[in-house]
Order: structure tokens, then sequence, then C-alpha cells
């Protein structure tokens, strides 16, 4: 297994970057986000992952290892494969995916190209309780203050759809009625309570 890299960038397009590795030259699919961080000539290190497949062998690769492990995590979901599950680190944070997945909100990745209504619930279920310690580490929640933990899930919610004002509003009262030690997925829920089933259809202010 591949699991890193470390190297020259020789070439690079939207959706991909071959890095010289000691004369070897690695094409890596990578989420164009991150292709446009890099520059031919630059010295890299990247989390990769090897697909194994009857006809080729692919190498994915990203800039943390928490999204090499959601990468992973949405390999398991049926339907969902390499370039599905980079589709959706193209479009989603780990700590947006991890806050859709708590909240059971399956809006976010149908919204993602080539993830149909049956995937994106699938997504949902099949991630559940799964992505707690990586959206932690990604975020680093443990230990977080209240205020900022008040201002990721409001960050949360109005990438879900939600008006900042009333998301603030939201968290503020949940977060008084909490332990200042909740997690960002457990506030996230308590506010999605709170506000009730009625989604935002209100602009985003």
């Amino acid at each position: 297994m591949i699991s890193s890299l470390r190297g020259r960038v020789l070439h690079l397009d939207a959706e991909s970057v071959v890095i010289d590795v000691g004369g070897v030259g690695f094409a890596v699919a990578v989420t164009p986000q991150l292709a446009r961080e890099f520059h031919v000539g630059d010295e890299i290190v990247i989390h990769t992952t090897l697909i194994v497949r009857e006809d080729a062998l692919s190498l994915y690769g990203f800039r943390e290892r928490e999204e090499l492990v959601v990468f992973g995590q949405l390999l398991g979901v049926s339907g969902v494969g390499p370039k599905s599950a980079l589709g959706v680190l193209s479009s989603l944070t780990v700590a947006q995916i991890a806050s859709a997945v708590a909240a059971e909100d399956d809006a976010p990745f149908r919204r993602v190209s080539g993830i149909g209504p049956k995937t994106a619930k699938l997504i949902v279920v099949q991630l559940a309780g799964k992505l707690h310690a990586v959206a932690a580490a990604a975020t680093g929640v443990a230990g977080t203050s209240a205020p900022a933990l008040s201002s990721q899930v409001v960050a949360a919610l109005v990438a879900l759809g939600w008006n900042e004002r009333v998301s603030t509003e939201a968290v503020s009262t949940v977060l008084a009625e909490s332990d200042e030690t909740a997690s960002v997925p457990a506030l996230l829920k308590l506010a999605l309570a709170h506000l009730g089933p009625a989604r935002a259809e209100q602009p985003r202010g």
C-alpha cells in the first residue's frame, strides 16, 4: 500500500498531479481545490491510497490525513466508488460531511455531482457514528471553547442552508443548555432539533 508520497511536482491539471519520487513519476488523482494549491516544481507531501482494479492501479491523494480517512469511509458505502468519494470531498469539507451525517441530512450529498438521492441517504445511514473522531481531529474540537464551538456550529448550519442570524440564535440557545465540552456534531443536532423540521428557505444573511 502506498500511504504517502514526498516529491517534486512534475505536472498537474485540474484533477491530478504527477509527483517525481526518486526518479519515478506517480500520477495521483486529487480534488480541484488541492490541485490549485500546487505548482510545477513544488516539493510536496500528500497522503495517498491505492485503489486496485482489474484494469488499473489508481492513486488518490489528500493534503490532510482526515480527508484520507473519510475517503476510505465513503468507499465503504454501497454505490460509492473512488470518483464519487473524491467528488464528495471536492464539494464538502470533513467537518461539513460529519455535520451532515450527524444531523441525518442527506441534502449536501445530493448536491454533489454523481450522487443520487438513494446514495446520499445511504451515506448518512452507513456513516452514522463513524466520523466523530476524524471530525474532531480535523477541527480541533477536543478542548474547544464555547465561542469556538458556537462559531463552528453556526458555520455548519449556514452551509446547510440556514440564515446566519437564525443559526446564531439557535446555537446560543442550545449552547446555554448544554455542556461546554459538547462536540460540534452533538450541538449541531440539538440546534437542528431546536430549529424544527422546516428547512431554511429564507435568504442567507
